[in-house]
Formats: C-alpha cells, sequence, structure tokens
C-alpha cells in the first residue's frame, strides 16, 4: 500500500472530511471544542508527511507574551510544535518520516494538533486579543446581543452595570433571542 493511500485510508477511518487538492496534498478539517473548528494541511513529501494547521491570527497586542508562552509550551509537545509566519499568524507544524506513516502514526499526530490548538485557544485569545474581547462584550451587551460563546472569557467582561444580563441569563441561553 503506498503511503498516500495509508493517509487516505486513515482519514477515512477517522471520519474526517478531507479534500485532496492535489496528489499528496489533503486538507482536513479537524473539529474541536474551545477551537470549533482547526484546518490543517498533511502534504506528503520526498521524506516525510508535513502537517500545517492553523490556530489563531496574528495577536492585536502583548506579542512578546504570546510568543514566549509558545515558546514555553513547544516544550512540552509531541510531533509538532508551535510556529509563526511572516505575517505573524499561529501555526502548528510537524513532520513525521514517511516510514513511520501508518494510520495509528497519522491519528497520534491529528491527535496532537487538534489537542494542542484546542488546549491553546482560549490561552491565545486571552493574551493577545484581551482588548478586543472586552471590546466585544460591551459591545454585545450594549445591544443585547448574546455573549454565550464569550463565557469562557468572562473576568474580561467590562464591569459596567447590568445591561446585558438577560443576554447572560443561563436560563436564556436557549432561547432564539440568545
Amino acid at each position: 500500500m503506498s503511503t498516500r493511500e495509508i493517509v487516505l485510508d486513515a482519514l477515512q477511518a477517522a471520519g474526517l472530511e478531507h479534500t485532496e487538492h492535489r496528489h499528496g496534498v489533503f486538507d482536513v478539517d479537524l473539529p474541536g471544542e474551545r477551537k470549533l473548528k482547526t484546518s490543517c494541511r498533511l502534504e506528503l513529501g520526498k521524506h516525510s508527511l508535513g502537517v500545517h494547521a492553523f490556530v489563531a491570527r496574528r495577536p492585536d497586542e502583548n506579542h512578546e507574551a504570546v510568543y514566549r508562552w509558545l515558546l514555553e509550551r513547544n516544550l512540552k509537545l509531541f510531533g509538532v510544535a508551535f510556529a509563526v509566519d511572516a505575517a505573524g499568524d499561529i501555526y502548528l507544524d510537524g513532520r513525521l518520516p514517511l516510514e513511520a506513516v501508518t494510520a495509528e502514526g497519522i491519528d497520534r499526530l491529528l491527535g496532537s494538533v487538534l489537542t494542542y490548538a484546542d488546549e491553546s485557544f482560549n490561552v491565545i485569545l486571552e493574551l493577545g486579543f484581551a482588548s478586543s474581547i472586552r471590546k466585544e462584550w460591551a459591545w454585545r451587551e450594549s445591544r443585547g446581543e448574546s455573549t454565550r460563546n464569550l463565557q469562557a472569557f468572562r473576568h474580561l467582561r467590562p464591569q459596567n452595570d447590568d445591561a446585558g444580563a438577560a443576554a447572560d441569563d443561563p436560563e436564556n441561553a436557549d432561547s432564539p433571542e440568545a
């Protein structure tokens, strides 16, 4: 069985939707919890299977703290490492030698990508986008919009008054307005 066929079989066995844009280059969306979807590319090369996954755009603020946190986190990762591109966007990047490309190896590599992207997402947002999160809270509350997807950042909520309390009320979370 060719390496390409191993990759295809592994993606199908995992139930992951994928697109092969050209021979040996696959785009795969991994479903998460904090980060709802992590888009990644698997690329068969001459000597390795590469994985390249988008995690977050360039932080708006606090760049040094964000990048330092990523570098410290790299010391604990398996199979992939955080990286930034020329624009400062954050990725997970890794390589698997072709001889290690098995269904289990692909599952472990994609599991690493999913776990690290999902576990890191809120930390990256809080460190690099706190001002934007505060503005989003204020804007939604001023309009009576739902803040359900901001709940992980409740500690960043502007402390003005109870405006928007109805949008935060767990009893209203499933109402059509929420």
